[in-house]
């Protein structure tokens, strides 16, 4: 496909390597790109940091005419015309923060040609004056509209994490244009039954589909049950020891996120490390200064409500943490995915325990601002839609299987790391379940012992009140029920509460027994009971034959590896390494994250010691500009100038992600930074050799 897009659209190359300064399109970029310049709907399910925007941008850059962009995000509007504008690109966006003057400038402009890519919120295609606006360019004569691209189309389905009514305008709006354009929709969470919802709901035509899958291997996923004060130890600890990375940590509520930011802060303090925090009660200037000081590095610890990181294009965020359960897996992959967008290693920790669930039931039974424009029948409908993903996320918290599996096993992507069998079998070896020893227990007999206490009371009692009567204690609550003259009354007695109730988590997840929904979940027979009890378990009869059932349940046996990020210093070595040994085999060796020229003169100085001055130029040339530094090129690209070492503006065009608009911007600046760091170099080296 890439040999047959060159041929036919050889632009799409020249316009990746002008703009964005690369030489070469991702896995399923240049098959999405190549439709819509066929004039083809197109739908892309990408993981974060995969290249989406490029699948929309690049036709944006080429086709006559202006793209429209739906996104909810109205960060992600404002991060993406910078990147643009930095790039040498004519964008806009159009959202709620401009002025109903600067708002009617935008649209004005607009329809006189002077932008190439327009992003809007999905409200915005109902008002009548985008409306006017829209349905004249698409009007023959008019300037053209090409391309309608959807961004984070999960929005649209109710079966996703992040149902908007404001979606369903979009087929609406396309409908009514006196063109259709060719209509692109693209996310990086949605499963089978989702990815169903959005080509049905925004009525695409026979769309290219590509799912590039959604593993990243970079990311590693650990998962913790931790008391509330142990998980603010944790953290602590953990901070501290990356306290000059880019982290974010996310909250369940914003009292939470106060008290844990105030901790860190004063933890902190003595080493000058900022921590910011972030949630809907703060002023708008506050959430703004806070928001601004993560993007320009200044404050590389946020803790937050999930309100935040929401289109932030930020590349270097080494570390996220959950000091909660998110509510879904989506909600999960899409909050971690903000974590190593530039490629580089990242951690992705999720600590919990069973308050987290009582909690986010709760919000479940509190419902949701969002749905008030819903029917009572449709209100419902979400309410179950959200228990049935907080049980797929319970099921994530407790699995002692490989994590990476579990989130591909979910979204259907069981083949990103090879088949699903090996995963299981082998494991990921970057996850913290496929870095932990586990022992084998064999709990047979108290896993019959509670599927039969179960099976004569099922969905009367929750877990406390279960495992307390198997375990023989004797309460009020017990008493009152006469639990404690129910058969099989303290036949657990010599197992510990908190194992039985482990058990029955166990139990739970592999279907032999049913969580019930609702705040205060009870227990009932799961649809596999019968492998335990027969065939009288449909009607809670214990007294039946029981069948070859064995039930084993894993415990870790060591401590797990500590992990840690790596640092800028490591990335460089193993890049030098490959380097070094695609020279001593007469190959090319490709560095992960640098040129893919081979340099051929020897460095002088040290690597490490040349990126953080490349580092300190970076952030300068951003303060100058009132941009972020990632805007004025990645950590990546800066280590592909340490890799490369160029002299010349021929030789800086060969590093990834410097373009003609980054070159002419920044170009003199960044030689000159390598010569004079070389040229020091040379002048210590000489002093050491003349002593």
């Amino acid at each position: 496909m890439v040999a047959d897009l060159l041929q036919r659209y050889p632009q799409a190359f020249e316009t990746l390597k002008r703009y964005f300064g690369y030489d070469s399109f991702r896995a399923g970029q240049e098959e999405l790109i190549g439709a819509v310049l066929d004039g083809r709907d197109a739908f892309g399910v990408m993981p974060t940091g995969a290249g989406k925007s490029i699948c929309y941008q690049v036709p944006a850059l080429m086709l006559p005419g202006i793209t429209l962009v739906v996104s909810p995000l109205v960060s992600l509007m404002a991060d993406q015309v910078f990147a643009l504008k930095a790039a040498g690109a004519r964008p806009a966006y159009l959202n709620s923060t401009l002025t109903q003057g600067q708002q009617n400038t935008v649209l004005k402009r607009a329809s006189e040609g002077w932008y190439q890519i327009m992003y809007v919120a999905p409200e915005r295609l109902s008002n009548p004056q985008f409306l006017t606006f829209a349905q004249a360019a698409a009007a023959p004569g008019g300037i053209g509209i090409p391309l309608v691209a959807v961004d984070e189309a999960h929005c649209i389905s109710q079966w996703g994490q992040d149902f908007r009514p404001s979606y369903l305008e979009i087929a609406r709006f396309v409908d009514s244009l006196p063109k259709r354009p060719v209509l692109a929709a693209y996310t990086a969470t949605a499963t089978e039954r989702v990815r169903a919802d959005i080509v049905g709901m925004l009525g695409l035509r026979a769309p290219e589909l590509q799912v590039t899958g959604f593993d990243r291997p970079n990311l590693y996923y650990d998962v913790r049950e931790l008391g509330e004060k142990a998980k603010r130890a944790w953290i602590a600890s953990y901070v501290r020891e990356h306290a000059h990375e880019s982290g974010i940590i996310y909250c369940a509520t914003r009292r939470g996120v106060d008290e844990l930011a105030c901790d860190l802060q004063l933890q902190l303090m003595p080493e000058g490390v900022r921590v910011g925090r972030y949630h809907g009660s703060h002023s708008a200037s506050e959430r703004r200064e806070n928001q601004e000081g993560f993007i320009q590095d200044s404050i590389p610890v946020m803790v937050a409500t999930n309100a935040f990181g929401m289109g932030i294009d930020k590349p270097n965020v080494r570390y996220v943490i959950h000091m909660n359960v998110p509510e879904s897996i989506e909600a999960y992959y899409q909050e971690a995915g903000r974590a190593g967008r530039d490629g580089d290693p990242a951690s992705c920790i999720l600590l919990w325990n069973g308050n987290d669930f009582r909690l986010r039931r709760f919000l479940i039974d509190q419902g949701d601002v969002s749905e008030e424009s819903l029917s009572l029948e449709q209100r419902e409908r979400a309410r179950q839609n959200r228990y049935r993903l907080l049980g797929q996320m319970e099921g994530y918290c407790q699995t002692t299987g490989c994590l990476r599996e579990y989130i591909l096993r979910y979204f259907g992507d069981r083949g990103a790391l090879g088949a699903a069998s090996e995963l299981r079998e082998n494991g990921c070896g970057n996850c913290s379940n496929c870095r932990t020893e586990f022992e084998t227990e064999d709990v047979t007999e108290a896993a019959i012992a509670i599927v039969r206490f179960v099976a004569p009371r099922s969905r009367r009692f929750g877990k406390t009140v279960i495992a307390e009567a198997l375990h023989g204690a004797n309460n009020e609550k017990l008493r009152k029920f006469r639990l404690v003259e129910a058969p099989g009354y303290g036949s657990l007695a010599d197992m510990k509460l908190g194992r039985i109730k482990d058990v029955i988590d166990q139990l739970a997840g592999r279907g032999y027994l049913e969580v019930s929904q609702g705040q205060y979940p009870v227990i009932g027979l799961g649809e596999r009971s019968r492998e335990v009890l027969g065939e009288g378990a449909a009607y809670g009869v214990e007294d039946v034959p029981l069948p070859d059932f064995t039930f084993t349940i894993k415990r870790p046996a060591s401590k797990r590896m500590k992990e840690r990020s790596r640092k800028v210093a490591d990335l460089l070595r193993d890049e030098e390494s490959v380097q070094a040994a695609g020279r001593a085999n007469g190959a090319l060796g490709v560095a992960a994250a640098a040129s893919e020229t081979v340099p051929e003169r020897p460095h002088l100085g040290d690597d490490a010691e040349l990126f953080e001055r490349l580092r300190v130029l970076r952030r300068d040339l951003a303060l100058e500009r009132g941009v972020p530094p990632y805007i004025v090129c990645s950590d990546k690209t800066l280590r592909g100038i340490c890799r490369l070492r160029p002299s010349s503006r021929e030789e800086l065009l060969d590093v990834p992600g410097i373009g003609e608009a980054k070159l002419q911007e920044y170009g003199e600046a960044l030689l000159g930074a390598v010569a004079a760091f070389e040229a020091e170099a040379v002048a210590d080296e000489t002093r050491r050799t003349t002593k």
